[in-house]
């Protein structure tokens, strides 16, 4: 379904934008610089609409000892990471009205006080950005639309490791959590509706 509507208390939520995350190279479909204009885009606009913005990052301890438990395939998760890996990229930086999120796993919601900060703000409806499409993106819109928020997800606004995986979650996920549409034409939804 194409996004709709924006409800009057609509926050936009940036997954992941920070040094580390942007450096990866071979992002698809979207490169990173993309994805940070065209989140930049959606900040401004929701910042001038006096919506908040909520700036979610990922850290985590360098001896993986605030990992996520639970055997898996992946690689060893105990490694190093290069200093200011995980701040947020200068173009969405610097806004002191913005809210930061910290987490420590896929999801922006479990763990952290993400859905505690929306919910002191009258926050009914999500729109959400970032990298990468399947892993951050992916678990925060399932975890928006079990914790009762409308979800609309900026699928030029976000990309992942590889293209496939991204055009699965657009096309087959997303769909069944919430509204799908363009940062153009969230941008213009914004207008009307705030006007």
């Amino acid at each position: 379904m194409a996004v709709t509507t924006l409800d009057p208390h609509t926050a936009l939520v940036v997954i992941d934008l920070q040094h580390g995350i942007v450096g990866n190279p071979g992002l698809a479909p979207h490169t990173a610089a993309e994805v940070v204009e065209r989140s930049v885009l959606l900040a401004d606009a929701f910042r001038e609409q006096g919506l908040p913005v909520v700036l979610v990052r990922v850290t985590a301890a360098a001896d993986g000892a605030d990992a996520v438990p639970g055997r898996n395939e992946g690689p060893n998760r105990a490694r190093s990471f290069p200093e200011g890996w995980d701040v947020i990229v200068d173009e969405l930086a610097g806004h002191p009205e913005d809210i930061t999120v910290t987490k420590r796993n896929w999801g922006a919601f479990y763990g952290t006080d993400l859905d505690l900060q929306l919910r002191r703000r009258g926050i009914t409806q999500i729109v959400l950005t970032g990298i990468a499409t399947s892993i951050g993106v992916e678990s925060s819109a399932r975890a928006a639309h079990e914790h009762g928020y409308h979800v609309t997800l900026a699928t030029d606004a976000m990309t992942d490791l590889d293209g496939e995986t991204h055009r699965n979650s657009v096309e087959r996920i997303f769909p069944r959590l919430g509204e799908t549409g363009t940062t153009a034409e969230i941008v213009e939804l914004l207008a009307k509706t705030r006007a």
